[in-house]
């Protein structure tokens, strides 16, 4: 009979075969790809189409006392070379360098400049160009993924990415005596810096949304949307160099209507008008201070976005029928829009 230690030794050898035996065999593990969650695959996605069409922008300025640089960034919005941007990039520009992805470093043609709308566009002499997709901002919800792509404070091919923090925010923008609100400016927490002014905002398929213009606070970034309006924006910036805007003389504000008219005309609002400019067309059509408008070429106005969306180049120089209510009686007058000089 064999000693007991030996007989313990077999038994261990035995029990080890037998779980080797059962065991499953080892796995590999997780491809790069398949560690990578659902969020993360989208973010790099859009970022390997966008680096390749959002470009570094470098122009030189003249201020009052000396020449200076400036730095912003670009999209790539045709393949012949028109590069979107914000027009406060380009603001005092004389000259400039769109740096792509690529390496390459191309002068640009400053082509058009709307500050009203803070969108402007360059072009680039590069042969064919990879052009981004644009998208439709109206039908963004709040909450959704959104990517931004840009340079900021010159960090050219930087990507951050968010969510949609809000829609309908207002934009002030100004140039020489025009003032006017950019509607529906889209507000996300994706990280923005000087720098990523002009850059691409994106959604999860890749298309732009927005154009990256203001840093409003710490997580508080905002875009010019991509939607009908901006589109004849920047269709007019590359077909002409400019986007051409109507105008009346008027200021005013947001006024309830009398309990009547508001129940005759179904809404609830008017233009109350402020101060109409001396031989402006305003004046001109027998406006004052004081009158209630409530209809401009019979669409229904509110307040004064209602108005702002009227006043497109198609309406200068046409007569325009306008319903105002003056002391408690409605009139019809007409007026004629002149161009607004900036």
């Amino acid at each position: 009979m064999p000693p007991r230690s030996s007989r313990r030794l077999r038994l261990i050898a035995d029990a080890t075969s037998m779980a080797a035996s059962s065991a499953e065999p080892i796995q590999p593990g997780p491809t790069d790809e398949a560690a990578l969650d659902a969020y993360s695959r989208i973010v790099t996605a859009v970022a390997e189409r966008l680096l390749r069409q959002v470009v570094l922008l470098r122009v030189g300025r003249v201020s009052a006392r000396q020449d200076r640089a400036g730095l912003g960034s670009g999209v790539v919005v045709s393949q012949d070379g028109y590069i979107l941007t914000s027009a406060h990039v380009l603001a005092g520009a004389r000259e400039g360098v769109a740096a792509f992805s690529d390496g390459r470093e191309l002068p640009i043609e400053i082509v058009g400049r709307d500050p009203l709308s803070d969108m402007a566009v360059v072009r680039v002499d590069g042969g064919r160009l990879e052009a981004a997709e644009l998208g439709d901002a109206d039908r963004l919800k709040v909450g959704q993924l959104v990517v931004a792509v840009g340079s900021p404070l010159g960090l050219a091919g930087s990507v951050t990415a968010g969510v949609v923090s809000a829609l309908g925010r207002s934009l002030p923008t100004r140039t020489g005596s025009a003032t006017r609100i950019v509607e529906n400016v889209i507000q996300t927490d994706a990280a923005l810096n000087p720098g990523n002014s002009g850059g691409a905002l994106a959604d999860a398929d890749g298309r732009v949304v927005g154009i990256n213009t203001a840093v409003a606070a710490i997580g508080v970034g905002l875009a010019v949307p991509i939607n009908a309006a901006s589109r004849r924006i920047i269709g007019a910036l590359m077909r002409d160099g400019r986007f051409r805007r109507a105008f009346l003389g008027i200021a005013g504000m947001r006024r309830p209507l009398p309990p009547r008219v508001a129940r005759a005309l179904g809404r609830a609002a008017g233009i109350g008008l402020t101060e109409v400019v001396p031989n402006s067309p305003a004046e001109a059509a027998g406006l004052r201070d004081g009158d209630l408008i409530l209809d401009v070429d019979a669409q229904p106005v509110g307040d004064a976005s209602d108005l702002q969306r009227l006043m497109v180049g198609e309406t200068i120089g046409r007569p325009l029928p306008i319903r105002i209510l003056r002391v408690g009686e409605v009139r019809d007058l007409t007026i004629v829009p002149v161009e607004l000089q900036a």
